[in-house]
């Protein structure tokens, strides 16, 4: 083979490579994932599976508007700056069409801005700061779960009905923690106008001193608790509450410590009868969480998480816009989410045109140790339709929305 054949066969071959790069490039749709994985382990492995689990029955069922759908999972190190270095390389680096994900707040509400400024569709899976659809929502961000306003409300019902006038409040002191505490107040004072709350700790995220705030709760000597710790301060609570005999004879209400998430590691000292939100998984009896379940556990060998019913509606809710978009442009995306209705593992789930907020619900139910374990036995759906602020109030809180 002469020089000049040999230059030209490797011409030949670089072009048919970059061609079916190009080619390969055009049959998959790419979504952008940013999550914070390395910090929070126990709620985003499941996450990512349940989201990964969506993947392959929508690869399966052909993929989005003809491609494959790819998903480029990256960490935001429970960081704001990294969670919007990292959206950035995705979007110029790696040509990703779409951005999704996030459970941190205070990440959620940098990649808000983010979506904002660099006018790109953003799908909010997890954070729990109203603030990403409300005070600082926009037409380029929607969000999946329900957030801190929902939850708090989620539970009044069940308060109201102990009919217990002294409460005390325990919550991490940041957004979070103040907004659901805030939201707690304003609907039981409503649905009990005599209610008093004689005590709150409010102690930094992560850092409680267990055996200081249970002496300062029961030195006040309440009726109730209504708790919005999670996490490992969850679990010294817990433990240093039933090593003083804290909750003895004491109704306990708390936000989030029924996802098997935060019961499964207190293990035998879980709390037994609190009313929770949460995630009773092995007693939903729908048509559409029998089928997620079988399919989670066929596929990983292991129950879900609500994380994992998050993961999975977040992927399915993009495919949902994206398909009746027919497109992956922000503007058609945007237009297609208004009013969009999808399917989830706990039915038909509608993001809301007033707030870009789904209805994705909410499960409350009691706590019980069954095995050495915690677990949440049973629980009633509560829509998220129906625990939201009154449409003028949405309206006041999203007047600077752009």
């Amino acid at each position: 083979m002469t020089a000049r054949t040999f230059a030209a066969a490797r011409l030949a071959a670089a072009t048919l490579a970059l061609a079916a790069g190009s080619a390969g490039a055009q049959d998959t749709l790419k979504i952008g994932e940013i999550n914070s994985y390395k910090a929070l382990p126990q709620n985003l492995v499941p996450y990512k599976q349940g989201w990964l689990l969506a993947q392959d029955e929508i690869n399966a069922a052909g993929g989005l508007l003809g491609r494959k759908m790819e998903t480029v999972f990256r960490d935001d190190n429970a960081n704001p700056g990294d969670a919007v270095r990292v959206a950035d390389e995705l979007i110029t680096r790696e040509k990703v069409e779409v951005i999704s994900g996030v459970t941190l707040s205070h990440v959620g509400l940098a990649l808000t801005d983010f979506a904002r400024q660099r006018k790109v569709f953003f799908l909010a899976s997890g954070p729990l700061s109203d603030k990403v659809v409300w005070d600082n929502g926009n037409r380029y961000t929607y969000r999946l779960r329900s957030g801190t306003y929902a939850l708090a409300a989620s539970v009044v019902p069940e308060a109201a009905k102990l009919n217990k006038k002294r409460w005390a409040l325990i919550y991490p002191n940041y957004e979070y923690g103040q907004a659901a505490i805030a939201a707690f107040k304003e609907n039981l004072k409503k649905a009990q106008p005599d209610v008093e709350f004689v005590a709150e700790q409010a102690p930094p995220l992560g850092k409680l001193d267990a055996g200081a705030v249970v002496q300062a709760i029961a030195d006040a000597k309440p009726d109730a608790i209504f708790n919005v710790l999670f996490g490992s301060d969850l679990t010294k609570l817990a433990r240093e509450g039933k090593t003083r005999g804290l909750f003895e004879g004491r109704e306990v209400v708390s936000l989030l410590t029924g996802e098997p998430e935060y019961l499964d590691p207190l293990k035998d000292d879980a709390p037994a009868g609190w009313i929770v939100t949460g995630y009773p998984y092995a007693n939903i009896d729908t048509p559409e969480h029998k089928a997620f379940l079988a399919a989670y556990e066929k596929k990983y060998s292991d129950y879900p998480r609500l994380n994992s019913v998050v993961g999975y509606s977040a992927a399915k809710a993009l495919a949902a816009g994206i398909q009746k978009a027919g497109s992956t442009d922000t503007e058609k995306l945007i237009a297609a989410f208004k009013g969009l209705q999808f399917g989830s593992p706990f039915g038909p789930v509608t993001f809301r045109p007033q707030d870009n907020q789904s209805t994705l619900g909410i499960y409350v139910g009691r706590t019980a140790v069954k095995d050495g374990k915690g677990v949440m036995p049973s629980g009633t759906y509560v829509d998220g339709s129906k625990l939201q602020p009154s449409d003028e109030q949405i309206r006041k809180l999203r007047a600077n929305a752009s």
